[in-house]
């Protein structure tokens, strides 16, 4: 009997580098489903202090890109994005979080309303920032799921702080989880980037440095562009908002970001519905409360939707004239995804070619970094 516990214990230790990539079943911060989808969960633990400011509006405009990286590296894979923001105590806040989301629209406009200030001192809040990153957010378990973390920031973390779990213990967490966790340094101070180290390490991920500023974006503009733009505004008037007053107004919001935003961000934002509408039933927003959608996806009945939850324009209608209207609607839609398909594909070819052509590329800005990381870690 005590060569067989001998020889357990020896197992044990044999197999512990390699606990973080066994699902786990009853830790906090993961959730478990009966029926796992694969899926790509990307959470980005970001310093919204006041020397972030210009790679955090650069973040702002780049989302959507990073978004498609994911979709390109694993097509058939649900995506689900989350956002942790930190500063330090005495600031706004310590941390705010938005969890892990399908809703990329949502997402996008909760990183719009975030500015960069505060700071003071040298040090962050980055242990705990890390910490809820970790365990708060509500990763699910299972071997399909790839879990990435990107760390950003230009500070060390306060190690001062009495209450905080500190680094390296949250980083044994990750591995527990099977959470993948890289460090993404801005700037050059040296007391950071000892740090950032050893956490892209423990996190079983990469160090990756990129300027203060974040880099040079990667802007290229094509011939097609002009036509996506028009395409996904006529797409985005398909849309029939539905049901309870607040998700009304989030579907009406989410058409009109769209409308205002910056030319390269929406086209990058058009090419990523694009291939949300190829893999979910013509979606023309993330989220719910598309009307038109969810009655295609048969996530609802029309005879089931109250009055007061429609548009106006359909309250005042029949039965039988909701139905044509909503039918033409979803008859449109289809024809102008078609066309927006092919756009898509001839501007990712000549991107890719464009590219090529240019000079070599290297992983020197925000952007290109979590693509370029992105692609490797969800395809290993």
């Amino acid at each position: 009997m005590s060569m067989q516990i001998a020889r357990a214990a020896a197992l044990a230790f044999f197999m512990l580098p390699f606990a973080w990539a066994v699902p786990i079943s009853a830790h906090e911060g993961v959730t478990t489903s009966a029926k796992i989808k694969p899926a790509v969960e990307v959470a980005f633990v970001l310093d919204t202090t006041g020397s972030m400011g210009p790679l955090i509006e650069g973040a702002k405009r780049k989302i959507w890109s990073i978004a498609t990286a994911i979709v390109d590296a694993n097509p058939e894979a649900e995506i689900r994005m989350g956002l942790v923001a930190y500063r330090d105590i005495g600031d706004d806040y310590v941390t705010k979080t938005f969890n892990l989301t399908t809703d990329i629209q949502d997402l996008y406009a909760n990183l719009l309303e975030l500015k960069a200030r505060g700071g003071g001192d040298w040090p962050e809040s980055v242990n705990e920032a890390l910490h809820v990153g970790v365990t708060k957010l509500s990763w699910t378990q299972g071997e399909e799921i790839c879990r990435i973390v990107f760390l950003v920031g230009d500070a060390p973390p306060h190690m001062d702080y009495a209450q905080d779990v500190k680094y390296p213990e949250v980083m044994r967490m990750a591995r527990e989880r099977g959470i993948v966790v890289n460090a993404v340094q801005a700037g050059g101070a040296r007391d950071t980037e000892r740090v950032w180290r050893e956490i892209a390490q423990m996190g079983r991920g990469r160090y990756i440095p990129i300027p203060q500023d974040g880099g040079h974006l990667v802007v290229i503009e094509t011939p097609y562009d002009d036509e996506i733009i028009e395409l996904q505004g006529r797409i985005n008037d398909t849309v029939i908002p539905y049901g309870p007053r607040h998700q009304r107004g989030s579907v009406e919001q989410k058409t009109r970001q769209f409308a205002y935003a910056p030319r390269t961000t929406a086209t990058e934002m058009a090419g990523y519905m694009a291939r949300n509408a190829a893999k979910n039933s013509g979606e023309a927003i993330t989220g719910a409360g598309d009307l038109v959608a969810d009655l295609k996806a048969g996530r609802q009945k029309l005879a089931a939707v109250k009055d007061d939850e429609l548009p106006d324009n359909l309250r005042n209608m029949k039965a039988a004239e909701r139905q044509d209207f909503i039918d033409r609607q979803s008859a449109s839609r289809k024809a102008l995804n078609e066309r927006m398909a092919t756009l898509v594909q001839q501007r990712d070819r000549y991107v890719l070619d464009h590219a090529k052509k240019g000079p070599t590329r290297t992983a020197d800005s925000f952007d290109r970094a979590v693509e370029d990381t992105l692609r490797a870690q969800i395809k290993r």
